[in-house]
């Protein structure tokens, strides 16, 4: 008990401790802030932070790093307890990179605790050139896996992560990858509901 109100102290702390940060801030570096690459703030003793960051079967893209099966391959195995346990692994190695990173003042891309993984979209079409990236076709398998995937990477203790996980390209996302940020994906109000949203709320 004395362990879960220190627990909450601490939490109320950070909080209190974000609010007064923002709220010496101006507005201009409030926006920047938004950007993936977010900028220092000197005068704040904030450091610049690179929110892109890529772990879908290994630290990606940081240096040396472990590389496990991609997504589609894992799911392959159906195996939940797998995916958590790669999930732990990647994560472990990721604190470490980090920490080693942090010695030297980087803060480059690739370079953070956030990473925009595990991408749950549902794989329908093989002409995608990123279905690879996902656990398939199943809205149910996806959600499952995904689960345990954040699971692993995000850790079970209840005030702190281990890395943060991003689930990404929740819903109707495998259009042609050059247009991906104009296409426009259609598809049924019942296609919708029934293969590309189910496995969502299960996420949070």
């Amino acid at each position: 008990m004395a362990e879960l109100v220190e627990n909450s102290f601490k939490i109320l702390e950070y909080k209190k401790r974000a609010e007064q940060l923002v709220a010496q801030m101006t507005l201009e570096e409030k926006v920047r802030q938004m950007l993936h690459a977010a900028p220092g703030i000197e005068r704040l003793n904030v450091k610049a932070y690179n929110w892109w960051n890529e772990a879908l079967h290994g630290v990606a893209r940081a240096g040396v790093a472990t590389v496990f099966p991609q997504a589609i391959g894992l799911a392959a195995t159906f195996d939940e307890d797998l995916l958590e346990e790669v999930a732990d692994k990647i994560a472990t190695e990721a604190r470490a990179k980090y920490n080693m990173q942090q010695e030297f003042d980087d803060t480059d891309i690739y370079k953070g605790l956030t990473f925009w993984a595990p991408n749950v979209n549902i794989f329908r079409d093989p002409r995608w050139g990123r279905g690879h990236e996902t656990y398939g076709e199943d809205p149910y398998l996806s959600s499952r896996l995904g689960v345990r995937f954040i699971q692993g990477l995000q850790g079970h203790d209840e005030n702190y992560m281990k890395v943060a996980a991003c689930a990404k390209h929740f819903a109707v996302h495998s259009g042609p990858e050059d247009l991906r940020h104009q296409f426009n994906a259609v598809v049924s109000t019942q296609d919708l509901y029934e293969t590309y949203l189910p496995g969502v709320p299960s996420l949070r």
